[in-house]
């Protein structure tokens, strides 16, 4: 008896799927090991990028007002362009990392994707607040205009970045 076309390719006593949609199939696997990676070189990183960040943070209590020294600032100024360099390292093993089709985004990945709309942007917008602020300083000026947002942004950039950072690392 001769088997359907459909059935040929099949092993017997299997009737679910054909032999080609049940075989390893080497570059799907090769494209998906790279992507591991990458996202694996990416936690990383956020997590060597928390570090810099938060010394940011704390060094931004001596880097603004009438009595601060130039070396604070300096600090400050210091420890965010490593942040920065850190961040964009971190970000790229994201955003470079093959996508795989027909795969959905859901739960914790979901929230830290959705926060990356809000921490991206922040850290780019941050370090040029930051230079600006840092020059209007540097020249004995009061900080106006948009640099004065600087303090903001970076504390809203942060926080983003912390929650997108524990939302894939605390489970809900």
């Amino acid at each position: 008896m001769r088997l359907p076309a459909a059935r040929q390719n099949r092993p017997s006593g299997i009737s679910s799927f054909p032999v080609a949609e049940s075989q390893a199939n080497a570059r799907e696997q090769a494209l998906l090991d790279k992507r591991t990676r990458m996202l694996k070189i990416h936690q990383r990183m956020g997590l060597i990028t928390a570090v810099p960040l938060l010394a940011t943070v704390i060094s931004s209590a001596g880097a603004g007002g009438k009595s601060t020294s130039t070396s604070s600032r300096d600090l400050h100024a210091a420890l965010g362009g490593v942040t920065a360099g850190l961040y964009f390292t971190t970000a790229y093993f994201a955003i470079r990392a093959p996508k795989i089709t027909g795969t959905q985004t859901r739960g914790p990945t979901r929230v830290h994707k959705a926060l990356a709309w809000i921490h991206g942007p922040g850290m780019i917008l941050t370090p040029i607040l930051g230079e600006l602020a840092f020059d209007e300083k540097s020249k004995g000026e009061k900080v106006h205009g948009i640099a004065s947002a600087h303090g903001p942004v970076a504390i809203v950039t942060a926080g983003a970045f912390g929650a997108a950072l524990l939302s894939v690392s605390v489970k809900f």
